[in-house]
């Protein structure tokens, strides 16, 4: 009995020995999976500094996007406003160019009858200077 005793004791002492082992974990690493970890922490470091990169620049971007955006939006309202004011010069050109057509007609007409000829005009110029030199 002591023998079954001393097993006992035996498999009692390898259980707790694998249970406080397995619980605490193993401090002996191979070198060669050292290495692969240190490589991985490496290739993240790497990752994580070009991912930190690429969001800065994202950003930038966006903010250069964003001016632009702007810019176009206000280019758009200023042409907006250039086509409406260019509209109404037109339509004021027109009408003017409409009046100046009926007032040309109009005046055309008068114009033979009513306007003295140019021999007339300097005689009768001539009389008034006479007279006034009369008077004097």
């Amino acid at each position: 009995m002591t023998r079954i005793v001393m097993v006992r004791n035996l498999v009692a002492v390898a259980a707790i020995s694998i249970v406080s082992v397995g619980l605490s974990g193993c401090d002996y690493w191979p070198p060669a999976l050292q290495t692969e970890i240190e490589q991985l922490r490496s290739e993240l470091q790497s990752a994580t500094a070009e991912k930190t990169q690429l969001q800065n620049q994202f950003a930038s971007f966006t903010k250069v996007k964003d001016d632009l955006q702007a810019q176009v939006d206000s280019l758009s309202r200023a042409n907006r406003d250039k086509s409406i004011m260019i509209d109404g010069l037109q339509n004021s050109l027109a009408a003017a160019q409409q009046r100046l057509a009926k007032s040309a007609k109009v005046a055309t007409p008068k114009a033979g009858s009513a306007k003295p000829s140019a021999k007339a005009t300097q005689k009768a110029s001539a009389k008034k200077k006479a007279q006034a030199k009369g008077k004097h």
